[in-house]
């Protein structure tokens, strides 16, 4: 079986939420978007797709390890100069631009851009007045996606400029055993909270913000969820690249 421990690990506490997202749903469950495997015989699997679950050819996906991952950032942020992405969704669309100063994880996200990474995630989770989180899903397909992209940590890029302000983009991180409070490759954050949330300043990454959207941010920060703060009906977002 596949490994699962970038989902229900990678609720990342975002510091000072009022719930535990370890107990998200983020952990694979027996929901429509996850596949059923029958065993029929020890020497054969049956695979059930279920819906929105396409198969996605992932052979062209480089893996990097974390001990490639540094060059390798450095160099797709010299080569990549698109910085304004947007967001699409059901509700509208939210337009963000990644900053340079944070040159790994701006490049980490462009790149999942690239690989169409993101248009299998949903916002997965609305903490009310304080972020909405995105990047994760309970779908079979997403999970294949991070084993295929790699098992690394991004490290910590805060910068002084960049606080935890109302409209920010951050990264989500680890809870456990990060005290450099290295990022996750694969989920962000934007702050609803009018006040900002400086508490998470030096402990996440902020390397982006919203340009345009607030106001979709805000519908989307509206949805019912349920304990864990998931969305009841989920929130499929679709990110490429902006003029």
């Amino acid at each position: 079986m596949m490994r699962i421990a970038l989902i229900g690990i990678i609720c990342f506490c975002i510091l000072g939420c009022q719930q535990d997202t370890n107990k998200s749903k983020s952990k694979i469950k027996a929901k429509k978007e996850t596949n059923s495997i029958i065993k029929k015989t020890p020497e054969e699997e049956v695979v059930i797709p279920s819906a929105g679950d396409a198969d996605i050819d992932l052979s062209k996906v480089k893996t990097i390890t974390q001990e490639e991952l540094m060059p390798f950032l450095r160099d797709y942020f010299k080569k990549n100069n698109q910085r304004l992405f947007v967001i699409e969704t059901r509700f509208g669309n939210i337009k963000i631009k990644l900053y340079n100063d944070t040159p790994l994880h701006t490049a980490n996200f462009a790149r999942l851009v690239e690989l169409d990474y993101f248009n299998t995630t949903f916002f997965h989770r609305v903490s009310k007045n304080f972020v909405i989180q995105g990047g994760n899903s309970d779908k079979i397909v997403t999970h294949k996606f991070r084993n295929k992209i790699g098992d690394f940590l991004i490290p910590n890029e805060y910068m002084p400029m960049h606080k935890h302000v109302y409209g920010v983009v951050s990264a989500a991180k680890f809870t456990e055993q990060n005290v450099s409070n290295a990022s996750s490759p694969f989920e962000f954050f934007i702050v609803t909270a009018k006040n900002g949330a400086p508490h998470l300043d030096k402990k996440h990454t902020v390397f982006g913000e919203v340009v345009s959207g607030m106001d979709i941010v805000h519908e989307i920060s509206k949805v019912e969820v349920d304990d864990s703060e998931w969305p009841r009906q989920n929130i499929g977002i679709d990110i490429k690249p902006a003029n």
